[in-house]
């Protein structure tokens, strides 16, 4: 899914998750579907608030085991960790929330920008 850097996206890529979690077989739980859709709305919203360029893209991917989210966008700069704003000010909960629910996270760096890839159990 290809989207452009504005609040909607995150919605619709929400949306595109949920659409393809339902298509699975065997289903995947609620529970693993639920942390599957929150690792996306994190990862496409740190695209959309913090990358630079325009637009970005979202690609799931089913395995026996496991689901795989990579976000890619035109920004080469890795996420980075902030503290977290306990007034509810400029949030930094999302990165350390994505890392502990992945089994693996790893983030692909090009001059064109980068991937984020977070592999969750299914």
């Amino acid at each position: 899914m290809a989207f452009t850097k504005r609040p909607g996206a995150v919605a619709q890529a929400r949306e595109t998750t949920r659409t393809f979690m339902s298509t699975l077989h065997p289903a995947v739980d609620a529970q693993a579907a639920a942390s599957v859709e929150l690792v996306v709305s994190e990862l496409v919203t740190n695209a959309v608030r913090h990358a630079r360029g325009a637009a970005g893209s979202l690609r799931l991917q089913a395995r026996a085991d496991s689901i795989t989210v990579d976000v890619m966008d035109a920004d080469p700069r890795p996420p980075r960790e902030r503290t977290p704003d306990l007034t509810g000010g400029t949030g930094g909960f999302g990165w350390p929330m994505v890392r502990n629910l992945a089994t693996a996270v790893a983030v692909t760096t090009r001059t064109s920008g980068k991937t984020v890839r977070a592999v969750l159990p299914r």
